[in-house]
């Protein structure tokens, strides 16, 4: 055989044997695209079940702040009511006394204010008294204006006394504001 021939058939060898490693090189290559594919899917799935529980939780959190809500608002007043009901059985001590008893029924009625008042600072809840004071239309509420001997705008009489709850008023006194001497 020629040089050529030798040369040829040893360039068509090399061909082979270029097309047999090519070929299990993209087989290869294939395998590797086929495991980044199957690992990708799965970090995926994984993924989407952390995101699934994560909405789950989210969900039940906010379904178990709505139910804790509703019951501070139902149950707000709880100790509130349980102290006014000593008020109530004082009141009811009251009205169990005998006709004619006019002492005992006086001190069934300061037993239930006492017990107000207790209740009342137990609470923080304060009464707003006026007279004397300058009217302040943010704590007192004008019924009327009236000449008095007191300055004008000054507080001479109070219908009802007003209130507040840990410092916010919760109800304005209701008074009587001079318009000055007559």
């Amino acid at each position: 055989m020629s040089k050529k021939r030798h040369a040829e058939k040893d360039r068509q060898k090399e061909k082979g044997t270029s097309k047999v490693t090519d070929a299990v090189e993209e087989q290869g290559k294939e395998a590797s695209q086929e495991d980044a594919l199957a690992a990708a899917q799965a970090e995926v799935a994984e993924l989407k079940d952390k995101l699934l529980r994560s909405h789950a939780e989210m969900d039940n959190l906010r379904k178990r702040t709505a139910r804790e809500i509703e019951d501070s608002r139902k149950f707000a007043v709880e100790r509130f009511s349980a102290a006014l009901l000593d008020v109530v059985d004082n009141l009811e001590r009251a009205l169990e006394v005998d006709e004619g008893n006019e002492t005992g029924l006086r001190e069934g009625i300061k037993l239930t204010f006492d017990s107000w008042k207790a209740m009342m600072e137990k609470f923080e809840l304060k009464r707003v008294d006026a007279v004397g004071e300058m009217f302040d239309p943010h704590k007192h509420e004008a019924l009327s204006k009236m000449p008095g001997d007191a300055p004008e705008g000054t507080v001479i009489a109070q219908h009802v006394a007003g209130y507040t709850l840990h410092g916010r008023l919760i109800r304005p006194a209701k008074v009587l504001v001079s318009s000055g001497p007559a």
